[in-house]
């Protein structure tokens, strides 16, 4: 009888040597795979080989409905996070814990409810709820830091949305020649089925809703997704940035946008904290992402964007480093969002304005020179020259503002100093809109509002130019009804204001129903439809706005959208030569009472 147990020390697995050289494989030998040769070929002056490592098998699992989770190969995450605390689940994350004061109780499935009368541009979008029940398999959230440079399946720029309208994002599939992925897709990324489902939504839906152009690469697959791969905050944002569009969309996730979105804003602060040590394009990448998400889903009156821009416009003007695309491409998207931001908040662009003719096309990596979206920026489209117009005129609000500040305060000096630079700086302004002209590719022409080739040769890429072409006009007309009503002072029915307005809500039915890029669309679609009056422009604005909210799907274009509507009401209540009915600032107030800050991007 034994007096006590002793419990035997567990056996220590016998990790077989799937690497080794073919000489010790041949011998069923552990090898210690040491280069250029073992230690058994070396003690036996043998030649030794190694063979390329053949990738585990693994049962199959249940496909994801989105199509992208199944699993051919053994990927394993490991935790890059050394920081010790505890990871907190997405269930016990409320509003209130985040460092972002954002509501996203995505309650509205849509923020269109026409008339079943109303004949929308597009095809319906079915905006019933479903539900995707992603299996979670690992609690590790980080990133593989690894690139398979030798696969043979790239990953394909190729719509395979959740929503049937947005099949039509991607013109054309096409391979990022930046990064290539092994079976199952977007395993790099994540074992996580449902994470995986966020990278391919990014990748295949939303990171087309955002450019002009792609024929050789979506500039997001191409410069900002193979950073994620070393930096769990971009990762994280793009996980929110996709979580919070598909949560709008009525797809609901195991992991909600606030958890991933609170994870990304944890990451930025430690890298910030870095100081010297952080790459600035890393930074640049994952506060744009987190812009972008702010956009998407704001409820309420907030300034984060602009806090964002601050930041990121800082790290900018700091940064001495050797401009690349990724760079070049950011700082793009940087300087379309702090006009687009001062525009709609009423505040100064935090940047300078560029000079006319710096600003040139940039178009993704490897484009063909040849191509028939030459003259097409791939975030501002036919507008680049424009933009420089753009930026001064966003900053004649503020510029208003300091005089009539001054004017109450009696300074009269500094009140006839300003005064005279507004004067000098808007009548600058609105010569400039008369004369600009959109960048049109070579040998390209308009005739009668419609794109022709010089030769007579069919255009490649048409319908695709011809919106892009619509937008770049819809932004020119509501700038000068920007500049008319909101700079001026003019009334909405003076003739000038409606003509210029209902030129622009034309150009905007016009970006939709070509079914080409809309995601620079939603200002000058505002914008004019603030001013419409008659029930043509008020059908125009409502038809715009329907195509809009089927093709993007963001929580700002309905919010946009109930504004428009209040305003409407409004003004239809008031007499027209009331001093209410006069107001250039309607639609602000109408935006305070309720309670939302939007920014029109």
């Amino acid at each position: 009888m034994l007096l006590y147990t002793k419990f035997a020390p567990p056996k220590v697995p016998k990790r077989r040597s799937r690497a080794g050289c073919t000489f010790c494989k041949e011998k069923k030998k552990k090898c210690d795979e040491k280069r250029p040769k073992c230690a058994r070929c070396a003690e036996k002056d043998l030649q030794c080989t190694y063979e390329a490592v053949k990738p585990r098998q693994r049962r199959k699992k249940e496909p994801l409905q989105s199509g992208v989770a199944q699993d051919h190969g053994e990927v394993q995450e490991p935790d890059l996070d050394h920081y010790p605390w505890r990871e907190t689940t997405a269930d016990e994350i409320s509003e209130t814990d985040c460092l972002s004061p954002i509501d996203t109780k995505f309650s509205d499935m849509s923020p269109m409810n026409f008339p079943a009368t109303v004949e929308s541009v597009l095809s319906p979008v079915d905006t019933s709820s479903t539900v995707y029940n992603y299996s979670v398999t690992d609690d590790s959230d980080q990133i593989r830091d690894v690139v398979r440079k030798n696969s043979s399946i790239s990953v394909v720029s190729q719509a395979r949305s959740l929503q049937p309208d947005l099949a039509m994002i991607a013109p054309c599939p096409v391979g990022s020649p930046t990064l290539e992925f092994v079976l199952p897709t977007f395993s790099e990324f994540s074992e996580r089925p449902n994470r995986r489902a966020l990278v391919d939504h990014f990748c295949n839906v939303l990171s087309h809703l955002i450019v002009f152009r792609e024929e050789s690469g979506n500039p997001f697959q191409q410069l900002v997704l193979p950073l994620s791969h070393r930096s769990s905050p971009i990762m994280n944002a793009i996980y929110a940035l996709a979580s919070a569009h598909l949560e709008y969309r009525g797809v609901e996730t195991p992991e909600k946008s606030l958890y991933f979105h609170n994870r990304a804003i944890q990451g930025l602060t430690r890298l910030i904290e870095q100081e010297g040590k952080v790459d600035k394009i890393e930074l640049l990448a994952a506060i744009m992402l987190l812009v972008y998400y702010e956009v998407l889903v704001q409820r309420g009156r907030t300034n984060i964007v602009d806090g964002h821009l601050k930041g990121a416009l800082t790290i900018m003007s700091s940064s001495q480093e050797e401009s690349t695309p990724a760079s070049l491409f950011l700082e793009r998207a940087f300087r379309f969002y702090d006009v687009i931001t001062a525009l709609s908040l009423g505040s100064a662009p935090l940047s300078t304005a560029p000079a006319a003719g710096c600003l040139i096309p940039f178009p993704p990596l490897d484009a063909p020179t040849a191509s028939p979206l030459s003259n097409v920026d791939t975030l501002l489209g036919m507008a680049t020259t424009l933009w420089p117009i753009m930026h001064r005129l966003s900053n004649l609000l503020s510029l208003k503002k300091d005089i009539e500040r001054a004017t109450q305060e009696n300074q009269t000096s500094k009140s006839a100093v300003l005064r005279m630079e507004f004067e000098t700086t808007s009548q600058a302004i609105e010569t400039a809109l008369t004369q600009w002209e959109p960048c049109l590719p070579p040998n390209i022409i308009v005739q009668n509002g419609v794109l022709r080739s010089i030769n007579g040769d069919e255009i490649p890429e048409q319908q695709r130019l011809q919106s892009i072409l619509h937008n770049a006009l819809a932004y020119r007309h509501s700038a000068f009804v920007y500049l008319y009503r909101t700079i001026y002072g003019y009334p909405a029915r003076r003739e000038v204001v409606q003509k210029h307005a209902h030129t622009a809500l034309i150009h905007c039915v016009g970006t939709v129903s070509h079914r080409g890029p809309m995601g620079a669309l939603l200002w000058p679609l505002f914008v004019a439809a603030c001013e419409a009056i008659s029930a043509e422009d008020r059908t125009l604005s409502q038809r715009a706005f329907v195509g809009i909210n089927q093709r993007q799907g963001m929580t700002n274009i309905g919010q946009a959208w109930n504004i428009v509507q209040e305003v409407w009401k409004r003004l239809d209540s008031m007499c027209n030569d009331s001093p209410e009915a006069q107001d250039t600032d309607l639609w602000r107030k109408v935006s305070a009472d309720m309670g939302v800050n939007i920014v029109f991007g």
